[in-house]
């Protein structure tokens, strides 16, 4: 084991906080403050900490696992273990077609990983099949920043500017517990005299902080937005010049909004008129400001159009594309932006091409040295995946994701796994999902292997190995290039990671998220840089020694900040996209009374495969709950532990009662964290956006019962 400290990146979420790394004699790996990483500047959180945990043998995957005739899972050879997985996969290729091969990613994957995955399910196995996690985390802000913007980057500036405005309202996000690093960035936005405004149906930690914390009924963002430019309109605060020459489609956007009068909001919302005017001056009166968004307004079967309502109001007052102002969405999973860029998701190609553009699939091909024709159309979303596993889809690979926790209707997809001919699994730990499949790879995590992620700046980071994997550890790319070779494509899948970004960079040369400036010794000596950033001639590659070279050609030092001087639209002028209120998919009746949202605590991550798994982490959030407002609880007759089941149309979860003023009388809240009986997302709605195809995760009906016991 090596001896010496590494500087490298967190392995949850979009922060990817800077920290050192440092094994020890006794074979466990120090943590230590990484200060020079302006993100954190040090800071960790306790899952940041504690994340070493997860390298232990005892606690992650040390062999393959194939299911014997008895129906266990059993060590297995990694020669026995990938020809299982060729042999299924090329079997239901042959008797199904490509199209009954299913390929399932996640948003951990480093951009080296999904690059690769995108490129052997599209190359190796000819699917159109292939969708990942990232599409329940942000998937809704990004088609909306794509109407508005032409572009879609998490936040299109750094973090930094954050407490350099004037005021910032933050829209279902409790980022105090999923990203608590972040909120240094708002108490000085506070401390420099700024305005932070909270949205969020729950006084979370975050809204305790807030000058104004506003609480809508789940659902009802969108509303709550519109109203918001009604006033805006009716007060005489569009920034009309702004309006007029960087903006187009103001008139259809206007009349929308003015449908929408405070009153009607009101009624709606939950939301008092004086509050709504209040929004209204505090982010109008500076003259900067900021809309941040995160799952609360994406994760609805309109997210797209709530979205797109807050960036209307960004443009309106002509935030948008001037300093330290502007809409931006902070993004969930550790590499969810990365993760969609470079061929994951099922409509794109790297470097954030669209799959159905001609050009596209021409210039990605000839890196690919494949013929354009033989690329397969987009594919099936997330859930329209899962949701097809067993029927139309008989084999699936899945990569770091856990859905039979993650989906909604979570014990459909857990059905709909089961009745899969044919499952393998490449992950760090047994989870939920890796129990149902035939075969089960282990494979490198964060600390063991080099990789590039991009953080919710768009800042393009270097995660360094610091320690050596246990033996019969294998990385992703191995698997993928040995599962290549066997299934007939022996060249094409290197196993190493910088050669990979090589290839990446100028598969991604030209397109919208454009790489192909970065190399790894820029992203070592410069501490990430922003995308896009193309190279600097276009006849080839920057060289990694190009910084040295005196003759070498400017290189491009990457965009930190996008739009100030223009859109990435045709004629450089934003879009307004009018929309309108409208109610989510399932609106509580006399059987179903009471909305449920969900979210995160602060202590577990995700669907909890890793963090549960960290003593530290479960001592502090052991199990599920359910939040509830006393009011509710004296109706129900539960006092404060009591177990309470949640049921909604799709089924029925028990957790014990937490009783809280900090919730709203006609909502429960309950985390997703856990598996079991108290599995969130075996009550969740998958209704989805008909754009983004995001599940409504954040709102729908149920009803709560007593548990005798």
């Amino acid at each position: 084991m090596q001896s010496t400290v590494t500087p490298t990146h967190c392995p949850y979420c979009a922060l990817q906080c800077g920290m050192n790394l440092t094994p020890a004699p006794d074979g466990t790996v120090e943590v230590s403050e990484r200060a020079d990483f302006p993100v954190n500047r040090g800071a960790l959180c306790g899952k940041g900490r504690t994340s070493a945990a997860v390298l232990a043998s005892n606690v992650r995957l040390t062999s393959p696992l194939v299911r014997d005739q008895g129906g266990t899972l059993v060590p297995a050879s990694w020669d026995e273990a990938l020809e299982r997985i060729a042999a299924g996969l090329g079997r239901t290729r042959a008797e199904h077609g490509p199209d009954a091969v299913g390929v399932f990613g996640g948003g951990g994957l480093t951009n080296e990983k999904a690059y690769t995955l995108g490129k052997f399910a599209r190359v190796v196995l000819g699917t159109s099949q292939i969708d990942y996690n990232g599409r329940f985390c942000m998937s809704s802000a990004a088609a909306a920043g794509i109407k508005a913007f032409g572009l879609d980057r998490g936040l299109p500036f750094p973090l930094e500017d954050i407490p350099k405005s004037g005021c910032v309202i933050l829209v279902g996000s409790n980022l105090a517990e999923t990203m608590p690093p972040s909120l240094r960035f708002f108490t000085e936005l506070k401390e420099n005299g700024g305005t932070l405004i909270v949205i969020d149906p729950r006084r979370t930690k975050t809204a305790e902080q807030a000058d104004l914390h506003l609480a809508p009924r789940p659902g009802t963002d969108l509303a709550l937005a519109l109203g918001l430019l009604h006033l805006v309109i009716a007060e005489g605060r569009v920034d009309e010049e702004y309006v007029r020459e960087r903006t187009a489609g103001w008139e259809d956007a206007r009349a929308a909004a003015m449908a929408h009068w405070p009153e009607y909001v009101e009624r709606i919302t939950g939301v008092s008129v004086p509050h709504l005017r209040e929004t209204v001056r505090l982010f109008c009166e500076p003259e900067s400001a900021m809309v941040l968004t995160a799952r609360g307004p994406e994760q609805q079967s309109k997210g797209t159009d709530t979205v797109g309502a807050w960036i209307n109001l960004c443009l309106a007052t002509g935030r948008a594309g001037r300093p330290l102002s502007g809409y931006g969405c902070l993004t969930g999973q550790g590499n969810g932006q990365g993760g969609r860029e470079h061929g994951q998701k099922a409509d794109q190609l790297p470097g954030y091409r669209k799959l159905d553009d001609p050009a596209a699939r021409a210039h990605v091909a000839e890196v690919w040295g494949v013929d354009p024709d033989s690329l397969p159309g987009p594919g099936r979303s997330a859930y329209e995946l899962l949701d097809a596993l067993g029927t139309d889809i008989r084999s699936l690979l899945l990569m770091a994701s856990n859905p039979v926790v993650s989906a909604p209707r979570a014990a459909h997809i857990e059905e709909r796994i089961r009745s899969l001919d044919f499952l393998a699994v490449c992950d760090v730990v047994l989870s939920e999902t890796a129990a149902l499949a035939d075969v089960v790879l282990p494979v490198t995590q964060w600390a063991e292997e080099t990789g590039t992620t991009t953080n919710l700046e768009g800042r393009v980071l270097l995660r360094r190995r610091a320690v050596t994997p246990p033996d019969g550890i294998r990385s992703d790319l191995e698997v993928l290039h040995e599962l290549a070779a066997r299934l007939g494509v022996e060249k094409g899948f290197t196993t190493d990671p910088e050669e990979v970004f090589e290839e990446l960079r100028r598969a991604s040369a030209g397109g919208a998220a454009d790489y192909s400036g970065i190399t790894y010794r820029r992203l070592a000596e410069e501490n990430g840089v922003f995308w896009p950033c193309p190279a600097a001639v276009e006849t080839a590659d920057v060289r990694a020694d190009a910084l040295d070279d005196e003759e070498a050609p400017a290189v491009h030092p990457g965009t930190p900040r996008l739009f100030l001087d223009r859109f990435a639209t045709p004629d450089g002028r934003a879009r307004f996209v009018p929309v309108s209120h409208r109610a989510i998919a399932e609106e509580p009746d006399d059987e179903y009374p009471v909305l449920l949202t969900t979210g995160r605590v602060v202590a577990q991550y995700q669907s909890g495969a890793q963090t549960r798994r960290v003593a530290e982490l479960n001592a502090a959030a052991p199990g599920p709950f359910v939040e509830l407002h006393p009011r509710l609880a004296a109706r129900l007759g539960a006092a404060e532990g009591d177990p309470v089941a949640v049921v909604s149309r799709r089924g029925r979860a028990v957790a014990p009662a937490r009783i809280t003023n900090a919730i709203r009388p006609d909502t429960v809240f309950m985390p997703f964290h856990w598996p079991g009986e108290g599995r969130a997302n075996t009550l969740t709605n998958p209704a989805l956006d008909p754009t983004s195809r995001m599940p409504e995760f954040k709102a729908c009906a149920v009803r709560l019962e007593a548990v005798e016991g």
